[in-house]
């Protein structure tokens, strides 16, 4: 048990040092190129997993199939677009307490969507979280971007936040559906790493195809690598392995360890600087999303 808690923090610093790795990427390579051999390294170890784990690559009937091509466009295609140029133009520290509020987006969604129940704690954590989240946007003031005073690098960030969202909620039929034949969210993510790959290795050949060419640094390559290997195949599997040990509940609270882990890794690595409305923004969106993560008790606490 000590050691699946280990691996849930060493996970959540991989996670945040993603955002680091990225910047350092994007400052050489264009962000399709990143994101194109991301990928290819990604999905290439994630099937080798799954071979290993099942001893074949599972079949995919058309209803799970097209559930693929749904998270590979929105939770690998569209996501790491808006990731990778967003990044390019907000420090990673900065970026990771924005996208920290996809549990928020996540739940309105869900309540919203699939008409799933809202508790008095998670709409106080909700308001918590967007009211942190409008005030990191705002550098210190939560109406600023109400008033059309948003950067596009905020814009594009979100927009990862809103894309994750739409993946976590196409995830939950994927993975009831695959558990229904004994089979992993690992069969899953491994999928759509490949065609989220597929998309954007078609889309950089058709707009700039010299981006792919791998004439990069060591350390813009050092960061790749990071993010592929790292970032995505590692640090999913642990994750997995832990909510299967734990229990998602209890896993998923390591997921606010994240953007502290990118705000220290920023600011060691990069050098980078948050003022102090970012910050307090920031403790105002972990502490919102912790509100929502929280179980229900009774019934009291569950009437909205």
């Amino acid at each position: 048990m000590i050691a699946t808690y280990a691996k849930l923090v060493v996970t959540a610093v991989i996670w945040g040092g993603t955002w680091v790795a990225a910047r350092i990427a994007v400052q050489e390579v264009p962000p399709l190129g990143v994101a194109v051999w991301r990928f290819f390294l990604a999905a290439t170890s994630l099937l080798v997993l799954v071979r290993w784990h099942h001893g074949r690559l599972p079949v995919l009937d058309r209803r799970e199939l097209l559930l693929v091509i749904g998270l590979g466009a929105s939770g690998i295609f569209i996501y790491n677009l808006f990731f990778l140029y967003g990044i390019q133009h907000i420090p990673a520290g900065r970026g990771a307490l924005v996208v920290a509020t996809t549990p928020v987006i996540t739940l309105l969604a869900a309540a919203w969507l699939l008409r799933e129940g809202m508790t008095r704690l998670k709409v106080l954590g909700s308001a918590l979280a967007l009211l942190g989240c409008l005030t990191v946007i705002g550098r210190g003031d939560p109406l600023a971007p109400l008033r059309g005073q948003i950067g596009s690098g905020d814009l594009l960030i979100l927009g990862c936040a809103l894309m994750w969202s739409i993946y976590t909620l196409i995830g939950r039929l994927g993975t009831e559906s695959l558990a229904r034949r004994n089979l992993g969210a690992l069969v899953m993510t491994a999928y759509a790493s490949c065609a989220g790959f597929l998309m954007l290795l078609v889309t950089a050949l058709i707009i700039a195809p010299a981006q792919l060419v791998p004439h990069y640094s060591l350390p813009a390559w050092s960061a790749i690598v990071f993010l592929g290997l790292l970032g995505t195949t590692l640090g999913f599997t642990w994750f997995a392995a832990a909510v299967q040990r734990i229990g998602a509940q209890r896993a998923s609270i390591f997921i606010n360890l994240v953007p502290v882990a990118a705000v220290l890794q920023g600011a060691l690595l990069l050098h980078e600087r948050l003022d102090p409305s970012v910050l307090a923004g920031g403790l105002l969106v972990i502490a919102g999303v912790m509100l929502i993560q929280r179980p229900v008790r009774n019934a009291k606490e569950a009437a909205a």
